[in-house]
């Protein structure tokens, strides 16, 4: 492992937590992590200079650029062929300089009567990723991906299986969106035209391990038309392990996201073996970067925990999670306990539903906000990286 982490190359961000070269835990790379170089820059990952830039580099005076952005944004469109306000014979250059295809289909499942749509997307290195779009009769939910793969080790994780190849970079996460937001204007969701209105960080990779490109993400799939898909950071959620480090940066930017820690077990003994991080921050150091992050967004913080039959799932672990939570006082959380999509030949299950239910008395009773995860999916290889992990082991 050692070998593998110095010879990356390291121009390429490779999602290595703060620290993580060296330590009590760093990322689990795939084996193909190194050297993928970076994708074909895309009008967003561009800075306004540079998109000013490149249109200038194509003739085009500096107002072209507003109206890309106004297509791109407000319209969810790439192909440029459509813009009948841009000269004809430019098109084909502008769709080089500004939208190289970044993600491509490569198959999707749909469920619950085609309103969850879990699709496989192949990148332009031939990495795939997945996005799962939900339909509820009040929102649109749409779960993406922040790396190909993830470093955490979860051992009961379909994405932790794969390990780390690399991260994505703002347009690769933020095309999942536009495809997405793309998808429900035009009515290809059950239920006919509507808007995508939630978007939550909890598909494949550690959001924090690939900051700076998920806060560029976030940016712009908050800010208003033709500078982002207008969609409130309110309803926008960024998930973790617990890399504290990054929760102090999210903290800092005053940014009013929702923050989700991925918890999973209540004592440091049993987190120690269901999620590796915690061997470099504990649960007591991750508790107490979510409340800093409560005090100062007053937005409460989601805890997500998975329930795994016997491991995690019983009244004592409830109890337990109920004194750790109230420690910091009342309304600071709400749990989201999450019946365990299994990985096929995994040993970890789900849970009994009447120990689901004993869970949530427990928490309810000790005054802690607590609501069974709706589990979308759960026939379409659910969880995330099930649907990867399919394609590759069929590679292999």
């Amino acid at each position: 492992m050692e070998q593998a982490v110095t010879d990356i190359d390291q121009t390429v961000e490779s999602g290595i937590t703060p620290g993580g070269l060296e330590g009590t835990f760093r990322d689990v790379l795939s084996k193909d992590h190194a050297r993928r170089g970076k994708p074909p820059l895309h009008f967003a990952d561009m800075t306004e200079k540079e998109r000013t830039a490149t249109a200038t580099s194509l003739g085009l005076p500096k107002f072209r650029v507003r109206q890309l952005a106004n297509h791109y944004f407000a319209h969810y469109d790439t192909d440029v062929a459509n813009y009948t306000d841009f000269p004809a014979q430019l098109r084909s250059d502008v769709q080089r300089a500004f939208f190289p295809r970044l993600i491509s289909e490569v198959t999707h499942q749909v469920a619950d009567s085609g309103t969850t749509i879990k699709t496989l997307w192949q990148l332009f290195d031939g990495s795939h990723i997945e996005s799962v779009l939900m339909r509820y009769p009040n929102r649109a939910t749409l779960c993406i991906s922040s790396q190909v793969g993830c470093g955490m080790g979860c051992p009961f994780c379909a994405t932790g299986s794969l390990g780390l190849t690399r991260n994505l970079s703002a347009a690769e996460i933020v095309e999942q969106v536009r495809v997405a937001a793309k998808a429900m204007a035009e009515g290809k969701v059950a239920g006919g035209p509507g808007r995508l209105s939630n978007v939550v960080f909890m598909g494949e990779g550690e959001p924090m391990g690939n900051y700076r490109s998920v806060l560029a993400a976030v940016r712009m799939i908050s800010a208003e038309p033709p500078f982002g898909f207008g969609i409130s950071a309110r309803n926008i959620t960024v998930s973790t392990v617990g890399v504290v480090p990054g929760i102090k940066k999210l903290t800092a930017e005053g940014i009013p996201v929702r923050l989700a820690v991925s918890l999973h077990a209540p004592s440091d003994e049993l987190r120690n073996e269901l999620v590796p991080m915690n061997r470099r921050f504990d649960s007591g150091q991750v508790l107490d970067a979510a409340h800093d992050y409560y005090l100062t967004s007053h937005r409460r913080v989601s805890i997500e925990y998975a329930l795994m039959r016997g491991i995690n799932d019983q009244p004592e672990h409830a109890r337990l999670l109920a004194r750790r939570l109230n420690h910091y006082g009342d309304h600071w959380v709400h749990v989201n306990p999450i019946p365990l999509n299994p990985i096929e030949g995994s040993k970890w299950t789900a849970s009994k539903p009447e120990d689901e239910v004993r869970f949530l008395e427990i928490l309810n009773s000790a005054g802690i906000p607590a609501t069974l995860r709706d589990t979308r999916g759960s026939d379409i290889d659910g969880a995330c990286g099930q649907l990867a992990a399919r394609v590759l082991n069929k590679r292999s």
